[in-house]
C-alpha cells in the first residue's frame, strides 16, 4: 500500500474498530502511544516509516517509567499498529517505526464493530426505558389507597357547601375497610360527591349505592 494512502482518520477509525471488538486487551495508555504516534508522523509529512523518539512520547502521554512505556509499546507491534523497523537502544533514542500496516485493508468494512456497538447500545437503552416503564405502570396500579382524616372530609364538604355529615362519612367507611361495593375506594373525594349527589344529607340515614371508585 502505498504511503500516501495513510492518514489520520482511517487510521484512528481502524483503531477503534479493532478496540471495539477486543474491549479486554487496550488500556488508555495503549490509545495515547498510538495516536501521539499518529500526530508524530502527521507533523512528519506522513512519512512512510519515522522516528518515534520514547522519552518525548513518555513524557508528552504522562508515562514515568520506561519499562511501563515499553510495555505498552511491544503490544501495539504485536497487535500490527507499529511496524517495528529498527528498535531503539535505550528510552532517549527513537525506534523506527511504520503505520502503514495499522492502515485498513482495501475492501475492509470500517466501523462494523462500532456500528454492532451502537446497535447493542441502543437495545440496552430500548430494555431499560421499557423496564422503567414497566416499573412506573406497575406502581401506578399498585398505588395504595390512603384514607382521609376527618378533618380532611370536613374541609372538602365546607369545600362543597354540602349537607354531608363527615363523620358519618368516615365512619361508615372506615367500619367497612373504605369498601366501595366489593371494591376498595378510589377517591374519597368522588365518594362524598356521591353521597352529595344522592341527597344523603346530614338529617337521613340512607347509604347512597353507585359504582365503584
Amino acid at each position: 500500500m502505498s504511503h500516501d494512502t495513510i492518514n489520520g482518520y482511517n487510521l484512528s477509525r481502524n483503531w477503534f474498530n479493532w478496540a471495539f471488538d477486543n474491549p479486554e486487551k487496550i488500556s488508555p495508555n495503549h490509545s495515547a502511544i498510538y495516536f501521539f504516534a499518529i500526530e508524530h508522523n502527521n507533523r512528519l509529512g506522513w512519512r512512510k516509516k519515522f522516528g518515534f523518539p520514547s522519552q518525548m512520547t513518555m513524557d508528552a502521554i504522562g508515562i514515568k517509567k520506561h519499562s511501563t512505556y515499553i510495555r505498552y509499546f511491544n503490544d501495539l507491534v504485536d497487535w500490527g499498529f507499529f511496524e517495528l523497523i529498527q528498535k531503539s537502544q535505550n528510552q532517549y533514542s527513537s525506534n523506527i517505526i511504520s503505520l502503514i500496516n495499522a492502515m485498513p485493508k482495501k475492501g475492509e468494512a470500517l466501523d462494523k464493530a462500532m456500528v454492532n456497538h451502537a446497535a447493542k447500545q441502543s437495545e440496552t437503552i430500548g430494555q431499560s426505558k421499557g423496564s422503567i416503564y414497566k416499573q412506573e405502570t406497575k406502581k401506578q396500579i399498585t398505588s395504595k389507597f390512603i384514607p382521609p382524616t376527618i378533618i380532611k372530609i370536613k374541609d372538602y364538604c365546607t369545600e362543597r357547601k354540602n349537607r354531608v355529615d363527615p363523620n358519618k362519612f368516615y365512619n361508615h367507611y372506615e367500619s367497612n375497610g373504605w369498601l366501595v361495593g366489593k371494591n376498595k375506594m378510589k377517591n374519597w373525594k368522588a365518594a362524598v360527591r356521591n353521597w352529595e349527589n344522592n341527597n344523603f344529607a346530614s338529617d337521613t340515614n340512607k347509604i347512597p349505592k353507585y359504582k365503584a371508585l
